[in-house]
């Protein structure tokens, strides 16, 4: 008999042998290929699994994971049975599917794949994200949960996950990525985005470039649900930061939608950057909103919601000394974001970036955000289809006039950053999910052992 590692990597040999977009370098986001149609036949003949718990539905450009593992963690410390469903992963598959923090077991996938399989060849065109979406579903119900927290993929409107009917859909914040896929302007990427809102159900906002704010509200307004946007309930008040994580409160915001006038408890979480800020406040509208539809979520639950998130590869601190930061900014904003969260909390350290993208990123934009908070930045490439080769990315870098080498593979890239390191540096990692992965496996795998 086969082991389970051996069974386990069938199934995903399985799942990937049929037509992944994420993979795909001419994408065409539209009803030829991608079509709810093909996932409402799937999820029918997997009798609707999704249907059987309460959903908050989550879309965005940056943002919308974290968010989603606040709320998960959350619903979890008030004794809710909570789902949580995301892409990509950071270092293995099961961490897409999971319940709290405990993620599917290798014999769980397994048996799921074969749960599938003699309904997907009666769907043609099945995509990979869509099969393993189902399973998600399926997974879910089997479970019992009471709520699942399920992240779009990608857009929204034609995204697989839009099969769901949720109680509330939330949309955190939207910037310029996949535009190829999803469009050249923030409106067009907007309004995929606001496709996951649901006529009469409400749809908490994070704060929005006006052009894509404008986009969203328009539709929320045609499909009369209450938009509610979360810089217009709360205001953030900032605490104490470090590396450990950082503290904060909430203060209503007079005349707020929601009638709400005490200030929050003070709350604690181990994700840091002003953005985590923001998306802890959109989740903690959620989470009123939540209240109101009859979920119990004391004040005290919210606060161990927040202090034991675990949400691996978001500014990720992976060892002390040597000091190493892993991060899945992939594109322009998110860049921006941590530049400024670099700036912050480590102003006097001599910054190390290790940095590999994919084909369809804006290299020369990502790197021009973060360019003068860099001192070197060293260029790789992640085992993955669409990483770019590091002679085109060193293009870019020639243009900013940027200090760059250019490195073979992830451990050479980490070799060359130990080599320059010294206790006044920091050694990070960006530029996709993929490069904060691959880092990150290779130090704790092979690295730190030596040490």
């Amino acid at each position: 008999m086969q082991n389970i590692d051996e069974n386990y990597q069938q199934a995903l040999d399985y799942l990937y042998s049929f037509i992944d977009y994420s993979l795909t370098r001419n994408l065409r986001y539209s009803a030829e290929k991608f079509n709810l149609s093909r996932m409402a036949a799937f999820m029918q003949l997997l009798g609707n699994p999704q249907d059987d718990y309460k959903v908050i539905h989550v879309a965005g450009t940056k943002g919308k994971g974290s968010t989603s593992a606040m709320l998960t963690s959350i619903l979890t410390s008030a004794g809710y049975k909570t789902g949580f469903y995301s892409s990509p992963h950071v270092l293995v598959f099961n961490e897409r599917i999971r319940v709290g923090d405990q993620l599917i077991s290798n014999q769980e996938l397994v048996d799921l794949v074969e749960t599938v399989k003699p309904v997907v060849p009666l769907v043609e065109e099945l995509t990979t994200f869509e099969i393993i979406t189902g399973m998600a579903f399926i997974f879910l119900r089997q479970q019992k949960v009471d709520s699942a927290v399920i992240e779009v993929g990608m857009g929204g409107r034609l995204d697989a996950t839009n099969v769901v009917s949720p109680l509330l859909s939330v949309i955190t914040s939207i910037s310029h990525d996949h535009m190829k896929v999803l469009g050249s302007t923030l409106s067009k990427i907007a309004s995929e985005k606001a496709g996951i809102i649901k006529p009469g159900l409400p749809v908490v906002i994070s704060p929005q470039k006006k052009s894509a704010e404008a986009t969203i509200l328009a539709v929320a307004k045609e499909k009369g649900s209450a938009a509610l946007q979360s810089e217009l309930i709360f205001q953030i008040q900032p605490g104490k930061h470090s590396l450990d994580g950082q503290s904060f409160r909430f203060i209503p915001v007079k005349g707020n939608a929601l009638k709400l006038d005490q200030p929050s408890a003070e709350f604690f979480m181990p994700l840091i950057g002003d953005h985590q800020l923001e998306n802890a406040r959109t989740a903690y509208v959620a989470v009123q909103i939540l209240k109101e539809k009859d979920f119990n979520l004391p004040e005290e639950q919210i606060k161990a919601g927040f202090m034991n998130i675990n949400w691996p590869g978001r500014m990720e601190v992976i060892s002390r000394e040597p000091l190493i930061i892993v991060d899945g900014a992939h594109n322009r904003d998110s860049f921006l974001k941590l530049k400024n969260t670099i700036d912050k909390y480590l102003p006097d350290k001599k910054k190390i970036l290790i940095f590999g993208a994919s084909e369809d990123k804006e290299v020369e934009l990502m790197l021009g955000r973060i360019n003068s908070s860099i001192d070197e930045l060293i260029i790789t490439k992640a085992l993955h289809p669409r990483a770019l080769e590091g002679e085109i990315i060193a293009v870019k870098a020639e243009k900013l006039n940027m200090n760059y080498r250019i490195t073979s593979s992830v451990e050479d890239a980490i070799s060359q950053a130990l080599h320059d390191y010294n206790d006044q540096s920091v050694i990070l990692a960006a530029g996709s999910i993929f490069i904060a992965g691959a880092v990150k496996n290779v130090w704790e795998t092979q690295l730190a052992r030596k040490k």
